[in-house]
């Protein structure tokens, strides 16, 4: 039986639907290049523009060594991603079906809702970014004034809020395919509306621009603790950005031709990619110095501050297709295929988006209010101290408990004889492991005495879990794959 191919017989219905069974190689049509703009997306989205222009703020640390940390993150998770979607691109399943092997195939359902949660509240917030790029136009082109607010949002951001989403809806019904083409106009175009943006900026402060870059590089705002630990927090809080695609990258991979083209595009679009992102927003964000005194990190805020009609227009537009992009792919698609596992035979991959989509409204409607208090470093730790775990279980049990061998036929039976089985369809060991790792990992976040660990958590908590499910997992006899090795 070949690897993509199932005897339908043998399947639970309640394990299985036509989205989640494995995907054949003929009909995998991603390359490098749609690699390169997931990541693209990701990282030039306003909400990822945002992060990076805060950290070079937040830490009171040298710009260049800020620049560093960012670069040394984005090959750190490189190499996390290559790790993750090796399986998917071997098999052609969705991360829910990939992670039955670890945690049981009902167990899957914790790391399945979790992620989706994550997700939800992902899709919600880059849902709000987005708007402000459409609020922008509209008020770019017909001067609206801002008027009377409603939680947080005024009578064009909620219209802008409802136009975004209702957008998102239609472009993901119409399947995966409309998205890869989206996905590769709206990548490189943002590029070139940021690097006329930081032009136009750099035109504008003159000569004044190389001395607020040296203010920035010169590390002359206060700072708790040492210079290497704020280094480190850097590192930690953009995997922690990263730490959900990281999870679940085996939904992307599986429309992957082969595991090169997978791990050029990783390599086009993390390391190489952030490098000349995070420059660009540190010119730009010194150029706002100059021009408003203030450092702002909002590319919209920055945009309609500079006085140009076309270029906020196409910037507006630009913006906000890049943030819906990446919305769609890392935040829609992952919860669409964990909720469709949780009943695959009452729920469908798009039915799971609707609800996503349903459930992220309020959150999206929130963040201005209520969730962006807690402040976007913070927002960002303590999501992805959640799910971190997960990822050190995946990996520890695919390549060092189940050798890189996984049987198809197996994660879609719940036989209590079968491979993924383990005890009522749970792997508790594995469920020890994940629990011990994110009460830890989710502390670092929330307790006030570990604080001095805020950025760490993620990259702690995978390792802890990968660390606990091993021990756990010592003396288990490895399930090799009998069939689709």
């Amino acid at each position: 039986m070949k690897e993509s191919e199932l005897d339908i017989q043998r399947i639970d219905p309640t394990l299985y639907n036509q989205d989640l069974a494995p995907l054949k190689p003929s009909e995998r049509n991603w390359g490098a290049f749609e690699i390169f703009n997931v990541w693209s997306n990701d990282i030039q989205s306003l909400f990822g523009y945002t992060l990076a222009a805060s950290l070079f703020l937040t830490y009171g640390l040298n710009g260049w060594a800020v620049m560093a940390a960012i670069i040394l993150a984005g090959v750190i998770v490189m190499y996390l991603v290559n790790l993750t979607g090796k399986p998917s691109v071997k098999y052609g399943i969705p991360f829910p079906v990939m992670v039955r092997a670890s945690m049981g195939v009902r167990g899957a359902n914790l790391p399945a809702l979790l992620r989706a949660i994550v997700g939800i509240f992902w899709y919600g917030v880059q849902t709000y970014f987005a708007s402000t790029a459409v609020a922008l136009l509209i008020t770019a082109l017909f001067g609206v004034g801002e008027g009377s607010t409603f939680l947080g949002l005024s009578a064009v951001g909620w219209l802008s809020f409802v136009i975004v989403w209702l957008f998102q809806i239609a472009i993901f019904w119409q399947g995966i395919e409309r998205i890869k083409h989206f996905l590769n106009w709206a990548g490189p175009l943002v590029y070139v509306v940021m690097v006329v943006l930081m032009i136009v900026v750099w035109f504008q402060a003159g000569s004044d621009l190389l001395p607020a870059v040296s203010t920035i590089f010169s590390a002359d705002s206060e700072r708790e603790g040492s210079a290497i630990g704020a280094f480190l927090a850097i590192v930690g809080t953009m995997v922690a950005y990263f730490a959900a695609v990281v999870i679940n990258f085996g939904d992307f991979t599986r429309f992957v031709k082969t595991e090169r083209q997978m791990k050029l595009g990783n390599l086009l679009g993390l390391p190489l990619n952030v490098a000349f992102f995070s420059f660009i927003a540190l010119i730009i964000t010194a150029g706002t110095l100059v021009l408003f005194g203030d450092a702002l990190t909002n590319p919209a805020d920055i945009v309609e501050r500079v006085d140009s009609l076309p270029l906020t227009i196409v910037a507006a537009l630009t913006f906000f297709a890049a943030t819906v992009g990446i919305n769609l792919v890392a935040n829609f698609i992952p919860p669409a295929y964990d909720l469709a596992n949780l009943f695959p035979s009452k729920i469908s991959f798009k039915v799971g988006g609707l609800i996503t989509a349903v459930l992220a409204f309020f959150v999206g409607a929130l963040w201005v209010s209520l969730i962006s208090q807690i402040g976007v470093p913070g927002f960002v730790n303590a999501l992805g101290a959640i799910v971190a775990p997960f990822f050190g279980i995946i990996v520890v049990d695919y390549y060092l408990v189940k050798r890189q061998h996984l049987d198809m036929q197996e994660l879609f039976s719940s036989a209590p004889d079968s491979a993924y089985y383990y005890v009522k369809g749970w792997n508790r060991r594995a469920l020890m492991a994940f629990g011990g790792a994110a009460l830890f990992s989710i502390s670092t976040v929330l307790v006030p005495a570990l604080s001095g660990l805020t950025g760490y958590g993620w990259m702690m908590g995978a390792a802890l879990g990968g660390l606990f499910y091993y021990g756990l997992m010592l003396g288990q006899r490895p399930v090799v794959a009998t069939s689709g090795a």
